[in-house]
């Protein structure tokens, strides 16, 4: 549930219309909020390398070839950790000689070099944010929690910037300099969790200026009033006029049909893009013959 939390710590540094989430499929499939995941061209991933990579090109190479400010979150652990997953990481780190971890997973270094190496020859990546979340009190771990009201009581933030000419460029290097990364945040959870909660040194956390609390308050009431009366409004239209109720009934059978036979819309959205791409080259090839 991190990138669900993270949008907050975006909304007051950043932009969120700006991020693009690496989220397992199954996320895509839930009403509502996993088809805006669609229409926001999420990357979803089946946590199988070998499915996956066909997926991470092409989605990488038009994030690449549209030329927009991007901010893309993965997670190199693939998973939340669990009894189950902390298991499955400790086999991983004796079968390859690696330290286990009490705080985090073992990341799997394989799709995030091929990320890192995608963008870099598209020319669209300027820094990696590492990011560490700390929970100094409850931890929901699934959206079950969120729907039972178990929301985290405090969240802290550790965000290191590296400029992308700081990070190597092998490929060897650069699975070497994700594991370095992963060996500080254990280290940096465990001082959080055994001594003060924090992760400043001082015992206290900080919270460095936004770019314009105006801003953040704008946008928290502007959201209030919107999932307030949308609701609402989508309630009293649906009960009182039958085009709300059609309309309704046309946009769920339109989302879970072209779910079924197209895999979701941004792959509909992907695929426009690789056709008008090729005929696009098509007729400046043709141009430059003639």
């Amino acid at each position: 549930m991190d990138w669900m939390f993270l949008w907050n710590c975006l909304l007051r540094y950043s932009y969120l219309r700006l991020e693009k989430i690496c989220l397992k499929s199954s996320l895509k499939s839930i009403p509502g909020f996993g088809w805006a995941m669609q229409v926001a061209a999420f990357v979803f991933v089946q946590r199988r390398w070998e499915d996956d990579k066909s997926h991470f090109e092409k989605m990488l190479d038009y994030f690449c070839d549209i030329r927009e400010p991007l901010q893309l979150l993965i997670f190199p652990e693939g998973t939340d950790l669990t009894d189950n997953t902390k298991a499955r990481s400790n086999e991983f780190a004796e079968k390859n000689g690696l330290k286990k971890y009490e705080y985090v997973l073992h990341p799997r270094t394989t799709g995030f070099t091929f990320v890192v190496e995608r963008l870099r020859e598209g020319d669209n990546l300027d820094a990696i944010h590492d990011i560490t979340v700390a929970y100094p009190q409850n931890i929901p771990q699934t959206e079950k929690h969120l729907l039972k009201g178990n929301f985290p009581k405090e969240i802290h933030f550790h965000v290191q910037r590296y400029p992308i000419e700081t990070v190597p460029t092998s490929k060897e290097e650069l699975q070497l300099w994700c594991r370095q990364r992963w060996e500080e945040k254990e280290e940096r959870l465990r001082r959080f969790y055994e001594g003060g909660r924090c992760f400043s040194a001082a015992g206290q956390g900080i919270v460095p200026p936004c770019k314009s609390e105006l801003r953040v308050l704008a946008v928290k009431c502007a959201s209030l009033l919107y999932w307030t009366a949308f609701p609402v409004g989508m309630l009293v239209l649906l009960y009182l006029y039958s085009f709300a109720q059609w309309y309704f009934v046309a946009m769920i059978v339109f989302f879970v049909v072209q779910q079924k036979m197209f895999g979701g819309l941004e792959l509909i959205e992907l695929a426009c893009h690789q056709y008008f791409k090729k005929q696009q080259k098509f007729h400046d090839t043709k141009v430059k013959i003639n």
